[in-house]
């Protein structure tokens, strides 16, 4: 293994931070929640406690007892396991398996994957060669555990950045038993962050990503695949500019492959979208009720990364309403309690679709009073996509001039 130029107690205290997905302000946030009454008082500013960790994880200062006791107890670690082992207290694959997530920025998920299976990670990571099955399974493994429904997009796409990295220089490198799956994986991954792009406000990033997911599933000659991104792309394209776009890129996935029922749904749903926005009536309609349709058949094993539940297309049918000027009932279906399992971001969406119904209903208050919570839960959840919604909607004079206010 590469050697690094911090102590290993340091570049352990940051891979545990970054396997975590927390800011160095939200582990200070954490260690003052970890102190008692008295010794939280005696705590630094959240500025200084962050700069402080800086320094820990720099090595240029190493915690004292009493902050080294905090890390543990907001870690869940023995000091053992944090502190011992610079040079002799720990067993090869630990130093290894913490040298090579510090290098590479790869999240550590701590006890999910054995000690063989880190070591032999890093190893491949040093020699692409090296890569098997195994390492294939590794990274999907990684990625499955970081799409939560807890996420913000914009921590998602920070923590799949250096994992993208690593499955690029495999379908690059690798031998070819393995690259063809992780020229799939790599295509995957990118629809994943196209997707994250589009939620966090960034719609430029949101096409490239998508592009690169075209191109890697043609490249891998998975015209499944290749399908898949073009129905999810229909999905980043949630303005009015061009409707006829969406309906191609629907008709476009379907016409690619046969499509297993819950990629066919979306495709549909997509093209609906496309007709509500051009003002096509019927074929909105009939394009929902084959969606749904689809959504109803069995047997749909398909591993791609998407939600297709019945809520989340309840929510897609509620936006075709809305974009149609059906606003009642768009209503009757936003206004069923949204599942717990949604990502928070989605149900920040699907609120200010909600807004949107009741201020096309003339339902002032109901719109203003769902907007702002629509609001704050999309500041809370970094759904930047919820809050261009909420500017689309159209309340009465008095309350636009709350809006601003709340704004």
């Amino acid at each position: 293994m590469v050697d690094i130029d911090v102590p290993i107690w340091a570049a352990r205290l940051r891979v545990l931070r970054r396997g975590r997905l927390w800011s160095r302000r939200e582990l200070g946030r954490r260690l003052a929640d970890a102190a008692d009454e008295t010794s939280r008082d005696q705590l630094p500013t959240p500025e200084t406690l962050s700069s402080m960790i800086h320094l820990w994880e720099t090595g240029e200062r190493r915690p004292d007892e009493s902050h080294a006791e905090l890390l543990c107890r907001a870690f869940g670690v023995e000091e053992a396991d944090l502190f011992v082992g610079d040079a002799t207290g720990t067993t090869l694959w630990q130093t290894g398996t913490t040298l090579w997530h510090y290098l590479t920025g790869i999240p550590l998920q701590s006890g999910m994957f054995t000690a063989e299976e880190e070591e032999r990670t890093g190893r491949a990571i040093e020699a692409p060669q090296r890569a098997d099955d195994g390492t294939v399974r590794y990274f999907r493994a990684t990625l499955d555990a970081y799409t939560r429904t807890d996420l913000r997009p914009a921590d998602l796409i920070n923590v799949l950045q250096p994992v993208f990295a690593g499955i690029e220089g495999f379908h690059r490198d690798a031998g070819s038993s393995v690259r063809q799956a992780f020229l799939r994986l790599a295509a995957e991954n990118a629809e994943l962050n196209s997707r994250m792009h589009h939620e966090a406000g960034d719609p430029d990033g949101a096409l490239a990503w998508s592009d690169e997911a075209i191109r890697d599933a043609r490249e891998a000659a998975d015209a499944l695949l290749e399908a898949y991104t073009l129905a999810q792309r229909g999905g980043l394209s949630d303005t009015t500019g061009d409707p006829g776009r969406l309906v191609d890129l629907a008709v476009a996935a379907r016409e690619r492959a046969v499509l297993p029922p819950r990629v066919d749904a979306l495709s549909r749903h997509h093209e609906a979208q496309g007709h509500a926005l051009a003002g096509d009536v019927d074929m909105c309609h009939r394009r929902l009720e084959e969606s749904a349709q689809s959504l109803e058949e069995p047997g749909d094993d398909t591993t791609y990364r998407f939600d297709s539940s019945a809520e989340a297309h309840n929510v897609l049918c509620a936006g075709c309403l809305v974009d149609l000027g059906q606003a009642g009932g768009a209503i009757e279906i936003l206004e069923q309690e949204p599942p717990k399992a949604q990502p928070t971001y989605a149900i920040a969406y699907a609120m200010a679709r909600m807004a949107h119904a009741y201020a096309d209903a003339h339902d002032r208050e109901r719109s203003a009073e769902t907007a702002r919570q629509a609001r704050a839960l999309a500041r809370q959840s970094g759904a930047s996509r919820a809050l261009r919604e909420l500017a689309r909607v159209r309340l009465p004079r008095q309350e636009a001039r709350r809006r601003r206010i709340l704004l």
